[in-house]
This record gives structure tokens, sequence and C-alpha cells, in this order.
């Protein structure tokens, strides 16, 4: 035998209950024909009768008795689990889950989250930093944060932070002191230069940009870290010449422990973007965060 249709059992419950078709059909916004041919369709299916129906009353038989009993805890917590997904679909609560890289999570991020969780108390974000470009939906993260050169062009794509970002060189007194200053990118083949690893073991070539012009240069040195203080201790130190966002330098620059070099060659990018898969059906914490950076966004 068949497994009953779930409609069917709550329309016999609805009926049983009310003990008359015509008034479970009004709390049920439904007509009492579609009623009647639910209970009518469960009892043939059944091969019992459920419902004893006369002019005047409609009472459960004995079978029905016992199926209500059985009926009313299973169906409370059917309806209790669809209630629940209506809070993840149209209210910002849950978790948000987000893969970001270490630029974002150092320098970009943590002001807006701050805002953002004020905003909506009932969200966790869960924040995990990670600098290669990965599957965000197989890995279980809700959305991703990179930079446009590795964002795949079928996610939709939403700017979060500034909009405009740039890399800096830099060098301490004592390393300028010592060796010079360079005036061209190409003079940085006979200089110290401190250099980051990728996780994906990549080392990219240093990259400038003047009046259209653009040159990449190999560089080579006495360090190569993927821990972003650890270079900067190194620079500070005297070791070579660091490359590496503004805002990761922005300290050591302003008071004067690096100094800038080649400045009028550093090139300017676009700021990061929020990446997700698919506007429909969205988790409620990604719809507010999404909402969130749009009117953040527009109030700048």
């Amino acid at each position: 035998m068949a497994n009953p249709a779930l409609s069917d059992l709550d329309a016999f419950m609805a009926v049983a209950t009310a003990r008359n078709f015509r008034a479970a059909a009004k709390i049920r916004a439904v007509s009492a024909s579609s009623l009647s041919e639910a209970v009518r369709r469960l009892e043939m299916q059944l091969s019992v009768r459920l419902l004893n129906r006369t002019t005047r009353s409609v009472t459960p038989t004995e079978a029905g008795s016992r199926l209500m009993e059985r009926l009313a805890p299973a169906l409370g917590e059917i309806t209790g689990a669809l209630e629940t997904l209506d809070r993840y679909r149209d209210s910002p609560t849950g978790v948000l889950r987000l893969n970001v890289p270490t630029i974002v999570a150092m320098h970009v991020l943590p002001d807006i989250a701050q805002r953002f969780l004020t905003a909506h108390p009932g969200i966790t974000l869960e924040a995990v930093t990670n600098d290669n470009f990965i599957d965000v939906l197989a890995a279980g993260f809700d959305a991703g944060i990179r930079y446009d050169e590795s964002l795949e062009r079928d996610m939709i794509a939403v700017p979060i932070g500034p909009r405009r970002q740039r890399y800096v060189l830099a060098a301490s007194q004592a390393y300028l002191t010592t060796h010079g200053a360079p005036t061209h990118p190409r003079d940085l083949l006979e200089h110290a230069c401190i250099r980051h690893r990728f996780p994906s073991r990549v080392i990219s070539n240093w990259e400038f940009e003047k009046d259209g012009a653009i040159v990449k240069v190999t560089v080579d040195g006495p360090l190569i870290a993927s821990n972003v203080e650890m270079r900067l201790a190194a620079a500070k130190a005297g070791l070579g010449i660091i490359s590496g966002f503004q805002e990761m330098l922005a300290t050591a620059l302003r008071d004067g422990s690096l100094l800038p070099i080649l400045d009028d060659w550093c090139p300017r990018f676009n700021g990061p973007f929020l990446y997700y898969s698919s506007r429909s059906h969205m988790p409620a914490p990604l719809r507010a965060f999404v909402d969130f950076l749009k009117l953040d966004s527009s109030g700048r």
C-alpha cells in the first residue's frame, strides 16, 4: 500500500478536530468539497472508515481516533520544521560563512563586520581566511571575497570595501643608506627583495605601471614568507625591500620605520568583491549581508 499524501492526512485532521467539514474549510480557507474529497480518498487508500458522517455531525470512528492520536504530534513536528525554514528564508538569523583573503580579513572586513553584526544581532558571522581561490559552495561557505582577477565569470559579484587599492614598495632607512634607492623597477634586479609565497606555492613577479608602461620584474632576495608580520619585521630590520598592499604597510610608513620607494610606479587596482553563485533561494544571513553592502556603498 502506498503511503497516503500528507495533504490528505492534514485534511482529515482538520475535519476530525473541527467535527464539521464547513468549519474546517473556513479555518483552512479551502472549499468543504475539497476536504470531503481528501478524506474520501484517504479512507479508500487505507480501506477503513475514519469519520462517521451525518447531516448534523462528523465524529471520528475508533480507527479515526487512533489515527488522530498518532498524527497530532507528527504533524506538529512537520509544522515546526517548516516554520524553522521560514525563519531561515525570511528573517536575518543564522550563520553566515565567508571565505576571505588575509588582506581583507585584516584591513577591510573588521569594520564592515562590526557594523553589520550590530545591525543584525541574530546573525553569527564565521570568517575563514584563505588566500587560495576555492569553490566556496563545495567547501561549505555561503560566499567568498576575492579580487576581480580571481572571480569566475558565472559568479555574482558585489563590491565590498574600498573601490580602489594600491600596492606600494618600501624599505628601511638603514637599507637605503647601505644600498641606495632604486629609481626604476628594473633596478630591483640589483636589490634584495622580501617576497611573498602564496598557499598555491606561487611567488608572483612584481608588476609596475607608469604613463601606460607596464614593467614586470622577477626579483630575488634573502627571505620568502607567507606571513605578513615576518616580512614586515625583515624589512624594518634592513634585510630588503618589501612590496604589499598600501593598507598593510600604512603604519610602518606613517611612523617612519619604512620609507616609500618608486611611488610613482606603484599600480592601483580594483578593490575586493563579495561573490556567490545565485540570487535565488539565498540564505537569509547572506541576503541580509548583500543588502547591507549595497546600502553601505550607496551611502558613501
